[in-house]
Formats: structure tokens, sequence, C-alpha cells
């Protein structure tokens, strides 16, 4: 499958079914109640998805990846995500970096070409740029990032939600210098595992969570951890940046994360009208499909499913042929993340209440897609920052 991407070049979203097959997708979901069950990451599918040239689906052809767009590479992640919400998840994580190196390439920056190449040539990329308490995310850090003689940087402090903790080969991550003769500056940079095995990068086996347990989002300390001069690839003024980096980060996380949720948001609709189908009412002695508050219920939930796959697309196209959306693109960015991981977990609930009490059961994929969607609001932007963000995009910023 992997080779056919690289043979005959980009793909349509149409071409979705053909890249990830039903019975690929059917592994993965039966892995994933195991993984779920047993709190461990999904080593497997990351082989298959490897195997099958996934980790390079945003690389240019030319450097050997499948040279999808981000609208495509969305679709995918919504059909990854109906059958393994954490392995689309963790790979999500992975997908951001290579995103961000086609935004920039894209507009004539090529910082991230090692990205690309690595990628292409099976490199797992993490992103580590989560810190307990840090509302500033992009725009500051707690994590002390050091000035080296060779102009490399240590990167000191603990990030957190770490996906791909057990497998990564390269971790992508921001810090704060406050040393330098033009200090401060947010810096960013990679740092290889190498770093793991010499002490300088610990990686808490601490990831024991109510929901997506198999994207192993581990905590990671880093101690003097070394970024090569050769990998680091922004220093920017701390605070809200027009900086490509900075867009790109934020418009490919957005993205790609409302596309896992839109895909939890699809099976479980579809679960429900499987459940429909199948449950029959002692009282009428017809099946749950015609009863009208159920059907009202499922309708409810697909006239609130049917409306995300547009909007991602829409911007996703934008952020691929560089639309300009000038301020206003924070706002749509966070807007369509938060209404996707809304959405999605209304239509959970929904879903598990058209099922009815075998859901509650937790070998039902249901009980699990249940305890996975409610991550959706922990990641950026969370429903206090995407609130802020759009009020200051209609209203102008607060008053001092």
């Amino acid at each position: 499958m992997g080779t056919s991407w690289r043979k005959n070049g980009g793909v349509t979203p149409n071409d979705a079914a053909a890249l990830l097959p039903d019975e690929l997708l059917e592994r993965f979901r039966a892995r994933a109640a195991v993984h779920d069950r047993e709190n461990t990451f999904p080593d497997d599918d990351l082989a298959d998805l490897k195997d099958a040239g996934y980790l390079a689906i945003l690389v240019p052809r030319e450097l050997g990846g499948a040279g999808l767009g981000l609208a495509e590479a969305s679709v995918l992640q919504q059909r990854l995500a109906g059958a393994a919400p954490a392995t689309a998840l963790a790979i999500n994580m992975h997908l951001v970096w290579t995103g961000v190196a086609k935004v920039l390439a894209d507009r004539g920056i090529d910082a991230l070409r090692f990205v690309q190449e690595g990628a292409a040539a099976g490199e797992v990329f993490a992103f580590g740029i989560s810190e307990a308490g840090n509302d500033l995310v992009l725009f500051g850090s707690g994590t002390d990032a050091a000035p080296l003689p060779d102009g490399g940087y240590s990167f000191t402090g603990t990030k957190i939600f770490t996906s791909l903790a057990p497998v990564w080969t390269q971790l992508g991550l921001h810090g704060l210098d406050t040393s330098s003769e033009d200090a401060p500056r947010m810096v960013y940079a990679f740092v290889p595992r190498s770093e793991v095995q010499v002490g300088r990068v610990v990686v808490r086996d601490d990831w024991d969570t109510l929901g997506m347990r198999g994207t192993q989002s581990r905590t990671t300390e880093l101690r003097d951890a070394v970024a090569p001069a050769d990998r680091v690839v922004r220093r920017l003024a701390p605070g809200p940046n027009p900086d490509p980096l900075v867009f790109g980060i934020f418009s490919v996380f957005e993205l790609l994360l409302a596309s896992v949720y839109t895909g939890i948001a699809r099976r479980a609709l579809d679960l429900a009208v499987a459940a429909a189908g199948k449950r029959t009412s002692k009282r009428t002695g017809k099946a749950y499909s015609q009863d009208p508050d159920i059907r009202w219920r499922i309708a409810d939930m697909a006239l609130a499913y049917d409306a995300l796959p547009p909007q991602i697309q829409t911007l996703a196209r934008d952020v691929d042929e560089l639309a300009d959306h000038g301020a206003q693109w924070f706002s749509l960015l966070a807007g369509v993340k938060h209404r996707a991981v809304t959405a999605a977990k209304s239509i959970v609930d929904d879903a598990v209440l058209v099922a009815g009490g075998s859901s509650y059961f937790s070998g039902n994929e249901l009980s699990r897609l249940y305890r996975d969607v409610l991550a959706g609001p922990f990641h950026p932007s969370d429903p206090e920052s995407a609130h802020s963000t759009v009020a200051t995009a209609w209203l102008g910023p607060l008053q001092d």
C-alpha cells in the first residue's frame, strides 16, 4: 500500500478507503480494546502505519512521501480515529510536525526539511509543548532554554502529555531563553532520543488515565537535554507572534485534532444507528429505529456531525492554498477545534443512550469511546482559551 502512494503520486480524499482499508482498520479496532484494557502503546498499529507510508503522508513526493495536503490528511485521520482513537491521536502528534514542515515549505521556509526527510525514513516526531499550568502554550514556557557555545541549546523543565513517549525518535519542544543578549526568546528545537539513553531526558511511566490510554502520553523530564545547533529551528519573542512557525503549529494542531474527534463522533453515530436497528421494543414490537424519540435523537446527532467535516475541510484547504484570513485565523482555528470536541462528546453521550444499558459494560466499544472523547477539551485550545480568542477577534482585546 505504501509503495503505491509513492509510485502513483498524490491522492484525493476519495482514496481514503483504499489507503486505510476496512480490514486494516478492523485490526486496529480489535487491538484498541486490548491497549485500552492493558494500558499499552499500540506498537503493532505503528508498524502497520509505517509499512503503509502513513508517517510520510504530508511529506512531498520528491522526498519520499505521499505528497498529501492537510485537507486530505484530515480525511484519513477521521477514518483512523473511527477505528482506534488513541492510535490516531498519537500519530496526530507526529503528523503535526510533518504538517508544520509542509506549511513552512509552502511558504518558502525550509527550516524543517529534516523533519520531512526523517519522516520518510521512518523517524517518529513527538510534540513536547504542553506544560502543567502553562496557559500561554506557544507564547510562553516554564522550560529553561540555555544557549550553548556551538549554537545548540540545553533544555531543563517538565513537559506533560507527550504522546508517542515510548517510541519517538525526535522530540520537538520549546523553552524560554532568558540569558542571551536579545533575551527573552522562545526557542523551538528538536532533541534526539539519544538524550534518553544518557539520562538528560527522563520519560516517566505515569500514563494511567480515564481514556486515550494507548497514546501513552507520558510526562517528560528535561535535565539539560541538548538540541544540536542544526536542530534549533526558531528563536522568537515571547507572546502572540505572527511567525509562520507559530501559525503552522496552531493551524495543523487544531485541524488534525478536530479531525480525530470528528472521526470518533462518526463512529459513535454509526454504532447508534446499528443499535437502533437491532434493538426491539417490548411495548411496540418494532425496532427502535421506528421509535420517534430514538429517531429524533439520532437525527440530532447527525445534525451536529454533518457540520464538522465540511468546516474542517474548508479551513484545511485554506491552509494548503495559503488563504489569507488575517487576524481571524486564530479565531477560526480555535473555533473549529472547540466545536469538534464538544460536538463529539455530545454525540457519544447520545449514542450511549440509544444503545442502552449494554454500552455501560466496559467491553462495549461505546464505553471506550465515551472515555476517549473526554480528552478533547484538555487539548489546546481549551474552552476558556477558545472563547477568549474568539471574543478578542470580535470585540477587540480587553482594556486595562
